[in-house]
This record gives structure tokens, sequence and C-alpha cells, in this order.
């Protein structure tokens, strides 16, 4: 399962509300990034063959299939400090992480 904090929730929502009208919100796990892996977040108009639709927070998450076995567990955050406002992910699947805080690799 994954969890979004009311501070990520709140931030996804006031994001979404500057895009096109019933967009859906749709995390994801890309190859690249300094650890091999990183954190994808888009908002996408469909719902394709092989996605997991989340409520979470009152927002509806998309994952593909492939993403979601990396996401298993994962806590979005969002925080804001001097340097501007973020995502924070914590992945208990991760076995190591760039500073960026973006990029994870795990055990295959």
């Amino acid at each position: 399962m994954i969890h979004l904090s009311q501070a990520a929730a709140s931030e996804i929502v006031r994001i979404k509300s500057k895009q096109q009208p019933n967009v859906l919100f749709r995390l994801a796990v890309k190859s690249g990034g300094c650890s091999g892996l990183f954190y994808d977040m888009s908002f996408d108009e469909a719902i394709k063959v092989g996605d997991q639709v989340f409520d979470l927070e009152e927002i509806q998450v998309i994952i593909d299939g492939e993403s979601l076995n990396n996401l298993k567990g994962l806590i979005v955050d969002y925080s804001e400090d001097l340097m501007g406002g973020g995502f924070r992910f914590h992945n208990p699947q991760a076995i190591a992480t760039c500073t960026c805080g973006n990029s994870f690799s795990i055990n295959h």
C-alpha cells in the first residue's frame, strides 16, 4: 500500500487544480538517477492497461504494474524549508538513496 501525507495530498490537489479538468495523478518508477531508479510524478488523462488505481487522501493515484512492485510501502510527504518546497519519498524497500531523495535502488 502507498501512503500520502496530508501535506503531500494538499500539494497534489493544489498543482492538479492548475491542470486540465479530470486529469489523474500518476506515480511511477523509472530507470535513471544517481542510484538507478527515480520517482516520477505526472498527470495523465487516461488509465492504461495494467494500471492500478488507488484512492488515497481523496486523490486517485494511478500506478503502472511495473512500478507498483517498487513502491510497496512508500510514504510520500511534502515539506517546505528555506530552499523551497518539495516532495519527500520514504521507501522501505530502498537499500540506497541519493542525497537528492528522488533516486534510489532496491534488491531485485
